[in-house]
């Protein structure tokens, strides 16, 4: 969700929540938000946490992960489809690498947490 749909949902609950029910409606919309904090939180250590346990810039098939990708995923949601953290190639725009064992690998680039562009290597082909 747009962090500022979130944020205004949040203000407008809060607002209407004391309109009815006064600072115990108040009291009900702060548990909620941070309710949903928590969960959000949650998700980003379990994905950090699955991420951790396999070898940095692998992905299980480079191209099934090419296939998937789309222009605005957040770098959160290519690791949950990774299931690893990215080979850092770059910073100015940040740049990541995932290879898969046949040596095919995709390359990110992301701006402000989102992706912008990605490209897929194949390896070389051997000569015949």
């Amino acid at each position: 969700m747009n962090p500022v749909v979130g944020w205004t949902l949040a203000v407008i609950g809060t607002a209407i929540g004391y309109a009815r029910y006064g600072w115990q409606g108040v009291a009900l919309c702060a548990s909620a938000i941070v309710f949903w904090l928590l969960l959000q939180f949650n998700l980003a250590l379990r994905t950090m946490r699955a991420a951790g346990e396999s070898p940095v810039g692998t992905v299980a098939s480079a191209v099934m992960l090419h296939a998937k990708l789309k222009k605005g995923m957040r770098l959160l949601q290519v690791i949950q489809l990774t299931r690893s953290l990215g080979e850092k190639l770059g910073d100015a725009p940040e740049t990541f690498r995932w290879t898969d064992a046949s040596g095919a690998a995709v390359r990110m680039t992301f701006e402000r947490g989102r992706c912008t562009g990605w490209t897929l290597e194949r390896p070389a082909a051997p000569p015949a």
